[in-house]
């Protein structure tokens, strides 16, 4: 399950997706893009780093279908926190679903062996205590797997300004979503807790015995939905974070507004 050497994916390399595999709807659902290739990527990392038999699986927030890939998830015993009864109630694949708020839920320690919070985060009062108890309920050499916006990007800075009924109209006006707003569905209110920021959030996890195996900042999947969808509302768009990205310090991209980070719990002396 564990190598003594850290693996450092910062600049992960763009993959295709694998011939074999079958995959989740979460991911099917993903358009070709930055997001995707990284999510893939992290497949395969998962794969490698994991006990090979039944694992031991956490899912932090839980919807209606999983960012494992899903020979992983075929041979995982899945639990499931959720504050939402309607996400609870929609869950088809956890063998536990479990109504309550992962900030405050404790489990028996050193219990699972990967903890998944996708697009969990930036949802959270408390993003602190959510993280501890997170690597207190993992086993030594655990894993966690955060998907997350970034605060500082376009989008961030849109979603975080802008009031929850935007959200909900451009989830069903611009992404297409009938159901957006309803209950058990996307978007939910966003708080942006500072540790979501994910060089802050680095920080805390180092500090608390986590270690980054994995980081990379993706092209917001809304992006290439936008272009695939609503061509000119997406020109202009790319138009200004263009003007932006050249007005910013070198090397700013403010359409990496997403972010995948593995953390693993550290072993014990």
């Amino acid at each position: 399950m564990n190598k003594p050497a850290t693996i450092d994916f910062a600049t992960a390399i763009e993959t295709s997706a694998p011939a074999g595999p079958a995959h989740t709807q979460a991911l099917l659902d993903l358009v070709p893009g930055e997001a995707r290739d990284s999510l893939l990527a992290i497949h395969e990392v998962l794969r490698r780093e994991l006990p090979q038999g039944r694992l031991a699986t956490y899912e932090a927030g839980g919807g209606s279908s999983s960012f494992l890939p899903m020979d992983v998830l075929n041979r995982s015993h899945v639990t499931v926190v959720d504050i939402d009864e309607d996400q609870v109630r929609n869950n088809t694949y956890a063998q536990e679903a479990i109504l309550g708020d992962v900030q405050t839920y404790r489990f028996e320690p050193n219990g699972f062996d990967v903890v998944i919070c996708y697009n969990v985060i930036e949802h959270l009062p408390d993003v602190q205590a959510a993280l501890l108890n997170f690597r207190d309920a993992l086993k030594p050499g655990g894993m966690i797997l955060i998907g997350a916006p970034n605060p500082r990007s376009l989008s961030g800075v849109v979603t975080k300004y802008s009031p929850h009924w935007f959200h909900v109209w451009f989830y069903r006006h611009i992404r297409g979503i009938k159901t957006a707003g309803l209950p058990g569905e996307a978007p939910f209110p966003t708080f942006f807790h500072p540790l979501v920021t994910l060089s802050k959030l680095e920080t805390f996890a180092a500090a608390n015995g986590l270690e980054t195996i994995y980081r990379r900042e993706v092209e917001s999947p809304r992006y290439p939905e936008m272009r695939e969808r609503k061509p000119l509302l997406s020109a202009l768009v790319d138009a200004g974070a263009a003007v932006m990205n050249a007005v910013l310090p070198r090397g700013t991209d403010v359409r990496r507004g997403d972010y995948h980070i593995i953390l693993r719990k550290r072993l014990e002396p």
